[in-house]
């Protein structure tokens, strides 16, 4: 049995930082949200139900405001809100979306009301959030946003016809946003998540084969976690990353770097 090696431990500072997470209540928003109220930044929570552990409180360092990113009205009330209280953002991260069972289709199957909403909270909600909060940062002279993309950005699957290219148009936004403001200060990026254990990761896998399969479809051979995720989000958003904009970050065991053609790795006994 080889000796177990020092791994290294990052830690961060987020005091005084304003942060707002869309879909904070739940999977990976939840905890990214935590992440950084566990480094001391305030976070509000914009979503359309708070978290199912309690309602957060101001005192804890964690706001919930309801919020339907889809609602150009709802963006604007979370913005007033926060500047309001704060007079500052310094984090927005996009991460309200939406994949409901009936856009599991081909395209000419998916009615367009379920591709509507799609576009109207992954795609529009994203660019809402950061149209009203790109004033107040340009003022800052400061400010990082992140939006929530996934490997479904990169790579395709049959009956995935609107999530996929919503996701991967995320990417493009966090490209293009950072190129325009960054002589404001600010920064944008995207994160793109692999098969991560969240409630809805957890409520398809036997549609996916199992747990076990989906996780040794990855390099790594398991899916990840919620705060492997937040933990590449802090990072991002920190002065740390500094020199880092307009990209995206791939965060998904190693999915995206094996090819469809490749033989699958043997399934653990």
């Amino acid at each position: 049995m080889p000796t177990k090696r020092p791994s290294g431990k990052v830690t961060f500072d987020n005091r005084e930082r304003i942060v707002i997470v869309t879909g904070g209540s739940m999977g990976i928003g939840e905890a990214i949200a935590n992440a950084f109220v566990q480094s001391n930044a305030h976070v509000y929570i914009a979503d359309v139900a708070p978290p199912s552990n309690n309602q957060p409180s101001a005192c804890n360092g964690m706001t919930y405001l309801r919020c339907d990113t889809a609602s150009e009205s709802d963006c604007k009330a979370v913005i007033n809100r926060v500047i309001g209280e704060h007079g500052a953002v310094d984090v927005l991260v996009n991460n309200a979306a939406i994949q409901p069972p009936e856009s599991y289709q081909p395209i000419d199957r998916i009615p367009s009301e379920v591709w509507q909403r799609m576009i109207d909270v992954n795609f529009c909600g994203y660019m809402r959030m950061a149209a009203e909060v790109l004033p107040y940062m340009k003022q800052q002279q400061s400010g990082v946003i992140i939006n929530l993309a996934s490997g479904q950005a990169h790579r395709t699957a049959r009956e995935v016809g609107v999530y996929g290219p919503i996701k991967s148009a995320n990417v493009m936004q966090a490209r293009q946003w950072g190129v325009e403001y960054a002589r404001d200060g600010i920064r944008v990026l995207s994160v793109s998540p692999g098969a991560i254990n969240t409630p809805m990761i957890r409520a398809s896998l036997a549609e996916q084969g199992g747990g076990a399969a989906l996780g040794n479809r990855h390099p790594i051979g398991r899916i990840g976690e919620a705060h492997e995720v937040a933990s590449a989000v802090l990072w991002l958003t920190s002065d740390a990353a500094s020199f880092i904009t307009a990209t995206d970050l791939e965060v998904d065991g190693g999915l995206g770097a094996l090819g469809s053609f490749a033989d699958p790795y043997p399934m653990p006994e």
